[in-house]
């Protein structure tokens, strides 16, 4: 095992084999699946950032439990890439992709230095995209103004300010994300509000009568829910004493217009410490377009499904920039069958296929209880299965008739005194 950087071997020809760009969950799963059936062929990663092991959906719980993100990484990429066997070319990025020739272009990610100038190139016999998706930045999010959680080097940052003491922080998007970190802010102390486009948390996933349910319970804790309302604009505001700290003005107004509706006319703008964007993900093209590879600008890679190549040869893709059937494959649950399946293609050697079953999605908020399986999707027949102030059950019945996703929502158990 070794680690290099391309920037000091310049224009160097790493030994072809095995490349896979991306050290997050999934590249790291593929890397276990390949070494449990092969100890010895050749394994390259390349890797933006150091290539640590960490299990990214704690970032959305770690703040409230007082975890840093040393304490969430459970191995350096040094030392994981040294047990593994595997080549690291850490602080790198892909520039290009020659699919004819299967090169790959490479230059340091530190290239803003003027010492890292250097270019390097390395082959690859078989080649796994596993880069992941990158967060949504609306125009009125500026990227140096507004925090996101989706990488483990942005939440220590932010983790580092949260900790001079209580603060307002500002969410936008109510998703999965940006709930479970608006309860994880709110036990950690802090002040929170949360934004969204729609009426109630999980809209684009679930139905009017599960989301109220949602909506009710975080506001029960004490976060500022505001539904149906779009920012416009994140900026600075000069601090009126040379003492105080920063804060950020948003603007935003209501997506209605209806002046009888009272509960969506605009408000003050709000001055917060922070901004957190958790406005969706997206892949980045440039890789793909250089392979060549089928792609899709809103759901990501196109792979055939059993085998997870995509439509180039020797190339496959896996995770967050893969999608199946036109549904992006954005959830842990399901990569080790994913990995397992690149193995054991990569290797030769016989496979079922990689048969995609959505993963049961579940909220972390202890607020309430959120529980999800099929694929589910707000415009749909729902049809109410059980319904109680404890328990809401309720059926997405496709055009056969036949249930395609269910959601059940709990109230949470209150310890007995």
């Amino acid at each position: 095992m070794s680690v290099e950087n391309p920037s000091v071997a310049s224009n160097t020809e790493i030994t072809k084999g095995i490349v896979i760009i991306g050290a997050g969950l999934a590249g790291w799963h593929v890397i276990d699946a390949i070494r449990a059936k092969d100890k010895d062929i050749p394994i390259t990663l390349v890797t933006a950032d150091s290539g640590d092991r960490y299990h990214k959906p704690m970032l959305t719980m770690a703040i409230s439990q007082k975890k840093s993100a040393a304490d969430l990484v459970r191995a350096t990429g040094i030392d994981a890439a040294e047990a593994a066997n595997v080549k690291l070319l850490a602080n790198t990025q892909v520039t290009d992709v020659d699919a004819t020739t299967q090169q790959l272009q490479l230059v340091s990610a530190l290239r803003s230095d003027p010492v890292y100038t250097n270019y390097a190139t390395v082959g690859y016999d078989k080649l796994v995209l596993a880069m992941g998706a990158h967060p949504i930045f609306p125009k009125s999010l500026p990227e140096d103004l507004v925090w996101h959680v989706n990488h483990i080097e942005r939440f220590s940052q932010l983790q580092e300010k949260l900790a001079t003491g209580k603060q307002h922080v500002a969410i936008v998007g109510a998703g999965m994300v940006g709930t479970e970190v608006a309860e994880d802010l709110l036990k950690a102390g802090h002040q929170v509000t949360l934004i969204d486009l729609n009426d109630a948390p999980l809209s684009q996933m679930l139905p009017t009568k599960a989301t109220a349910r949602i909506a009710k319970a975080i506001e029960s804790q004490g976060i500022q829910f505001l539904g149906g309302y779009q920012v416009s604009a994140v900026t600075r505001v000069n601090p009126n004493d040379s003492n105080d700290t920063e804060k950020l003005k948003v603007d935003y107004a209501p997506l209605s217009t209806d002046a009888d509706n009272t509960d969506t006319q605009p408000l003050e703008p709000l001055i917060v410490d922070h901004v957190i964007a958790s406005t969706g993900l997206t892949v980045n093209e440039q890789l793909p377009a250089a392979a060549g590879v089928e792609f899709d600008r809103r759901t990501g890679i196109v792979v055939d499904a059993p085998t997870l190549r995509t439509s180039t040869p020797n190339i496959y893709a896996i995770g967050d920039c893969m999608s199946i059937d036109g549904v992006p494959c954005r959830y842990v649950a399901p990569l080790r069958a994913q990995a397992a399946t690149i193995a054991d293609d990569i290797l030769g050697l016989d496979h079922a296929g990689y048969a995609h079953k959505p993963p049961m999605i579940r909220l972390k908020n202890k607020a309430i209880s959120v529980m999800v399986t099929g694929v589910p999707q707000a415009a749909g027949s729902w049809q109410v299965k059980t319904e109680s102030d404890e328990e809401l059950v309720m059926d997405l019945i496709n055009d056969s008739d036949e249930v395609s996703a269910t959601v059940t929502i709990k109230a949470p158990v209150v310890p007995k005194v």
